[in-house]
Parts: C-alpha cells; sequence; structure tokens
C-alpha cells in the first residue's frame, strides 16, 4: 500500500472513537522500523492533518471549519547545535508540521512561558481549550485559529515537546480528540530515539 493511502478514511467510520483508533492503526506501521524522531513526527503530522480533513464529520456540519496546523514543538536540547543548552532560557522549538508558517519558538522558561504549547509543556497535562481568544497568553500564529488542543510527549518524567493541532470552529476538539491524540503521543515517543 502506498503511503499516502494511509490518510484515507474508510466510509464506514462515523464516531470520533472509531476515527483515533483508525489512525492510530494507520501510524503504527508508518512508524515501525525508523527510530528518527524528525522522520517519524513529520509523518505523524501529516498522517493526522490530512486524515482529519479527510473526515469532514470530525467537525460539524461547517466543512469549512476543519483543522487548520497540526505539528510538533521539541524541547531545544535535541536539536544539534542549539543556541539553547542553558536552562536559565528553555524554548521549544518548531518541529515537522502541516499547516502554515508558525511561530518558529516557544519559550518555556518559568515566569517567561505564555500560551497554550508551553503551559502543556510545564504542566505535561493535555491542554484542550474551546476557544482561544479568552485563554490567557495565547499565541496567535494563525488569527483564524479558534480552538486549540495540545498534548505533550512525555517520556518518564522527562517533557520532550508538545503534539499541537489547531482548528478554524471553536471548540473543535473534545474530550474523544483527547484521549486519541493522548494515545498517538505515548506511541511517538515510544517509536523515537531522542
Amino acid at each position: 500500500m502506498p503511503h499516502a493511502e494511509s490518510s484515507l478514511v474508510p466510509a464506514e467510520i462515523e464516531t470520533k472513537s472509531q476515527f483515533w483508533s483508525h489512525v492510530y492503526d494507520q501510524l503504527e506501521p508508518l512508524l515501525d522500523g525508523q527510530r528518527n524522531w524528525v522522520s517519524n513526527l513529520a509523518n505523524t503530522s501529516a498522517l493526522i492533518y490530512n486524515a482529519l480533513l479527510a473526515f469532514p464529520a470530525h467537525f460539524g456540519t461547517e466543512t469549512d471549519k476543519a483543522v487548520n496546523w497540526c505539528g510538533f514543538y521539541i524541547e531545544s536540547s535535541h536539536f544539534p547545535k542549539s543556541t539553547d543548552l542553558n536552562s536559565e532560557n528553555k524554548q521549544l522549538l518548531l518541529g515537522p508540521f502541516c499547516g502554515k508558517p508558525a511561530c518558529q519558538f516557544i519559550n518555556v522558561t518559568p515566569n517567561k512561558a505564555r500560551g497554550v504549547c508551553a503551559a502543556a509543556y510545564m504542566d505535561a497535562k493535555t491542554k484542550l481549550v474551546p476557544d482561544v481568544e479568552v485563554y490567557p497568553g495565547h499565541i496567535a500564529c494563525d488569527g483564524e485559529t479558534k480552538s486549540e488542543i495540545v498534548c505533550p510527549l512525555v517520556s518518564g518524567h522527562q517533557v520532550l515537546g508538545v503534539l499541537d493541532l489547531d482548528c478554524l470552529a471553536l471548540a473543535g476538539f473534545d474530550e474523544e480528540d483527547q484521549k486519541g491524540l493522548e494515545k498517538i503521543a505515548e506511541l511517538v515517543v515510544k517509536a523515537c530515539d531522542w
């Protein structure tokens, strides 16, 4: 099967739970045999982004209100020759993604951090934001984004980065999405050499 077909969503999939199970099942073979985190995060973001676009029922009746960004921010020490290797100025750096150009880094230094990605990273907990306009300190890479979900990538007690999804609809993501994305985040962490 060509790799691109993994983002197709069969017609019999009707619920978000079925959708996320399908995406997980498609992702496993894409990651199999590849331990490089850049390659794996690139395929993961492409699969999630394109699968969501292929499943318009996910976002209700407004088919033009879909996912508009899916990607990763990774703690800077995982990048070669990072200029940010001291603990006084921690950053998340833009990793593989699908969507419009985005912020290149997000500050995660205590007392300086802001935004949904920083909060998910620092708390090591998923942040589900139904309306980004009311989220304190939200960083707007795309002014059309209305809602967001960010899952941390956790290995043991270390947060490696985050998986970030933006949506053009208010309340575009819910607890079913959170469950599915957290399971995918766990798979990605285990599949990569960091």
